[in-house]
């Protein structure tokens, strides 16, 4: 049985095509003007899930990227630090060997020895070095200076309350600052006091041992008596405390070399995650401006002949 076509049923279809052709011209020209080929859920329901995806792990990265270039800054920070120290022993060391040559006079010696008592000032300034006003030789208690900041010639007081001692008595805190540099991946971007300058020593007479303010606070004494003999017998642990500050300012070296690698891997994913992304979430121009031209026309068209459908009147039918 044939199927009888009325004008409404032509309008009504005429009418849905219009208005189809107008949404997918809408659609394109949102993508054209944001640039984005989703703009909501339903344009791409599988295709919203992978962009998520990216952006998670894109803004992942940055927080790993930015973790590295905070430690970066860190650990340069203390290989300059430790630099410096290192040149502070090796004056002070050249002190020694002047003060122990046996042809010095006590005026001399009282001139190194204030040379002495200076070098050690400043040391202590460097071991309580800050980065970001945070203390960085006294592990997790970054608020905190390690070092007392008494001079030589001045007393200790250990039955005060807390108990005021010289530097050399004083233990750092043992505490790492821990940097997330990937997932899983941490890095130490911090040394103690105690690696750097030497264990705390109990007894100011102790000769024993080879932290560095000890050294300094001995040598003090010996060129205010002239000891010539204990300063040179001060040198071989001078030598040794020179070698653990550069094995410690390599070991700082190779963490900056590490994360430097790891800068640059960051980098990597950083770009092949943005591409994936753009894959994805971004409209290709020069196909959305063809096919938006395309529609043009359609709807051109659809227009031309739905005037033609709707064009018959009341009077064309009394005709």
């Amino acid at each position: 049985m044939a199927l009888r076509v009325t004008q409404r049923m032509m309008s009504s279809q005429m009418l849905g095509n219009i208005t189809n052709n107008l949404n997918s011209m809408n659609k394109l020209q949102n993508q054209l003007a944001t640039g984005k080929a989703i703009n909501k859920p339903s344009d791409d329901p599988i295709g919203i899930t992978f962009a998520l995806r990216y952006r998670g792990e894109i803004a992942s990265n940055d927080q790993y990227t930015d973790n590295a270039d905070a430690a970066l800054s860190s650990l340069e920070y203390m290989d300059t630090t430790i630099g410096q120290a290192t040149d502070i022993v090796q004056r002070f060391r050249e002190l020694i060997v002047k003060g122990s040559n046996g042809t010095l006079e006590q005026t001399s010696m009282t001139a190194i020895q204030t040379e002495v008592s200076q070098l050690y000032n400043q040391m202590v300034e460097i071991g309580n070095s800050q980065f970001n006003g945070k203390q960085m030789f006294n592990g997790e208690q970054t608020g905190v200076k390690p070092y007392s900041t008494l001079g030589l010639d001045q007393q200790s007081d250990p039955s005060a309350d807390p108990p005021v001692l010289k530097a050399f008595s004083n233990q750092t805190d043992t505490g790492s600052i821990q940097y997330e540099l990937s997932p899983g991946m941490t890095m130490d971007v911090n040394m103690t006091g105690n690696d750097v300058f030497g264990a705390p020593v109990a007894n100011e007479s102790d000769t024993t041992s080879d932290n560095l303010f000890q050294l300094m606070h001995r040598a003090y004494d010996m060129l205010g008596s002239g000891d010539q003999e204990g300063l040179t017998s001060l040198l071989g642990q001078i030598d040794t405390r020179m070698n653990t500050m550069l094995t410690a300012r390599a070991q700082i070296g190779a963490r900056v070399n590490r994360v430097e690698i790891v800068q640059g891997r960051l980098s990597d994913v950083d770009i092949n995650l943005q591409q994936m992304q753009q894959k994805v979430e971004d409209v290709d121009m020069a196909e959305a401006i063809t096919n938006i031209t395309t529609l043009e026309n359609v709807y051109q068209a659809s227009l031309s002949a739905g005037a033609k459908i709707i064009q018959p009147s009341l009077v064309d039918f009394l005709r």
